[in-house]
């Protein structure tokens, strides 16, 4: 026994170390795993946005089409095509599935937290760097703008890295000049991911920095002429071919879709503009629970803004917050006057992160943590405690209450299109749908009751890093319950079942449509595969497409669908819930109902 032991290796203390360090890193990848990974399986894709930009990838890559975007066969020249071309490259890599659609956010979310941990790393030491990563793993509005397929996240991700290579190049000086060229590249492809939009979130920040930090006398080394080489190189050819395709590409595009969005005068008008007050202040939910250290970081600023005019001192972390406060300030300023949904302002999300990152971990390595930083705490475990009690007491009051699978059949509003704001659905829970989401209102009411709480008493007790922990271990218990209850919502959100009902009773030529705009009934466009005829569907994302004269003939009125009803072909008809009570007086009999789901029904003219 005692030869064994003294030939027992004993770890290496820098074994130790090592192993150590790694497992902070470990766990925010366990998070992102659990969070957003699993996440690209299920539920089914959505009606409306979801299930339309994943239709458009999935025609591009069924035509080979890859400069003219195509839905249901009628050209859709609303969105840039890189986003786009990265899910038809998924499709080839895996085939046509969820999974495919949703690789790219989710990848993008991978990259934009290893993104944060470099540069919160590079700017303010390994804590922060730690941080700032793992407050973009676990920021609600990270989590909340990625459940769907809209280009938000990869288009922040692209803004963060062009910033990124800037003032890397800024700090290197002369040496390593390919960090201007790629930064420009990376722009290019920015506006080809939400158009000329990016050039405003890369482009002000840029000049914005250089007028504070007062290196605007350096702007010979922005290379401008050749770097706008590079970026028309990377960004225009598309562009030009999309223009010479596509009859008033440029009107539509540029001016309508842009320019008149920005003014509020697009046509048609489909979107929404926060109200000064909401918009603002929904800032503190996107990136709760960090948002509860804002505190600290104005109470730096005027810190920053003096070491940011010390160009004899200027440090890579001086570089690095003036640079964040101008970036978020800019996208902030901007969607606050233009038109607005609530995750346009992704962009402003990393810059504001890092700056909490470097300002909290700051306070936690003096010897007296400030008091904002326990009010932090404080704050999230009072919310968290009246949060938790309210699911408690909600579950409580429907343990006798039945689950159904059915969940939209409890909502107040059965519309998945009854708000064009994300987060109205959450508003029409009942009592009674909390019973169909017991478990996902559990673990929600368990992270919310005991981890804030621990979070508040590590703080006290000056443990800071394990607090921090405690804080992001607990939101990402309540993110993966988020992601349970969305699920849970895939019917109510989703027709993916209602299509698979009819590819189980569909013939060659019988005929499938929805009543109203395809973004009601999306979804079944991309599950099965075929053109499908719009009822008064010509509006919203169809109207443009629809003017070329090589638009298929899928747009028929009121007429058309009764004569189609009463003639030889088996007629599917989608009805969203809005619909219901306008079609049962145009459908003459004899009307089958083949399916219905959350308030939605197919109809058919023959059993």
């Amino acid at each position: 026994m005692e030869q064994a032991s003294l030939n027992t290796k004993v770890p290496r203390p820098e074994t130790l170390a090592s192993a150590r360090k790694a497992i902070p890193w470990i766990l925010i990848s366990i998070i992102w795993l659990a969070v957003y990974f699993q996440g690209a399986f299920r539920p089914a894709l959505l009606d409306d946005a979801d299930s339309t930009h994943a239709e458009a990838a999935r025609e591009m890559f069924q035509t080979g089409n890859y400069v003219t975007l195509h839905v249901n066969g009628v050209r859709y020249l609303e969105k840039p095509p890189f986003p786009y071309w990265l899910v038809a490259a998924g499709f080839k890599a895996f085939g046509v599935s969820e999974f495919a659609v949703r690789l790219p956010i989710i990848l993008s979310v991978l990259l934009l937290i290893s993104l944060a941990a470099l540069w919160g790393l590079r700017a303010f030491g390994d804590r922060a760097g730690i941080y700032a990563g793992l407050f973009v793993a676990t920021c609600i509005g990270c989590f909340l703008f990625t459940r769907i397929f809209i280009p938000d996240v990869i288009l922040s991700l692209l803004i963060a890295v062009a910033l990124y290579l800037f003032l890397s190049a800024m700090q290197a000086g002369r040496e390593k000049e390919w960090r201007w060229y790629a930064a420009y590249a990376v722009m290019a492809l920015a506006v080809l991911t939400k158009g000329l939009v990016a050039t405003v979130f890369v482009g002000f920040p840029v000049i914005g920095y250089l007028l504070l930090t007062g290196e605007w006398r350096r702007w010979r080394e922005l290379r401008i002429g050749k770097g706008i080489a590079v970026f028309l190189l990377v960004g225009a050819p598309w562009h030009i071919l999309a223009i010479i395709r596509n009859h008033g590409f440029f009107w539509f595009y540029f001016i309508n879709d842009q320019f008149l969005r920005f003014l509020g005068e697009r046509y048609p008008h489909d979107y929404n503009k926060l109200p000064p007050l909401l918009y603002w202040g929904l800032h503190m939910v996107w990136l709760f629970p960090w948002s509860l250290y804002f505190p600290l970081i104005f109470r730096d600023l005027k810190r920053d803004i003096t070491a940011a005019r010390n160009r004899e001192k200027l440090t890579f972390a001086a570089r690095t917050r003036a640079l964040c406060w101008v970036w978020a300030g800019v996208v902030l300023v901007f969607f606050s006057f233009s038109t607005n949904q609530e995750y346009y302002t992704f962009p402003a999300y990393l810059p504001l992160l890092l700056l909490i990152a470097g300002s909290l971990a700051r306070d936690e390595r003096q010897e007296r943590s400030s008091p904002w930083t326990i009010l932090g705490n404080g704050l999230y475990a009072v919310a968290g405690l009246a949060a938790g009690a309210v699911l408690v007491a909600v579950l409580w009051g429907s343990r006798h209450v039945p689950g159904t699978p059915d969940l939209g059949q409890l909502l107040v509003h059965r519309d998945v299109a009854h708000d064009t704001l994300s987060m109205s659905k959450f508003f029409d829970l009942t009592t009674s749908a909390f019973a169909a989401l017991r478990l996902p209102a559990g673990l929600a009411a368990a992270a919310l009751l005991f981890g804030p709480l621990t979070a508040l008493i590590l703080r006290i007790r000056k443990k800071n890093v394990a607090a921090t922990w405690a804080t992001g271990i607990a939101t990402a218990v309540f993110l993966i319950a988020a992601q349970l209850a969305f699920v849970r919502f895939g019917p109510f959100l989703s027709s993916k079942k209602m299509a698979d009902v009819i590819k189980s009773q569909e013939k060659p030529g019988d005929m499938v449509m929805i009543y109203g705009d395809q973004a009601y009934g999306s979804s079944l466009l991309f599950y099965l595969k075929r053109p499908i005829d719009l009822v008064n569907g010509r509006t919203t994302s169809m109207w443009f497409g629809s003017t070329f004269p090589d638009a298929p003939h899928i747009f028929l009125n009121n007429a058309d669908l009764v004569r189609d009803w009463t003639g030889k072909h088996r007629v599917f008809l989608f009805v969203p819930p809005r619909e219901i009570d306008k079609v049962n007086k145009i459908l003459p009999q004899p009307r089958y109902v083949i399916d219905e789901s959350s308030g939605k029904v197919i109809y058919s003219n023959k059993p």
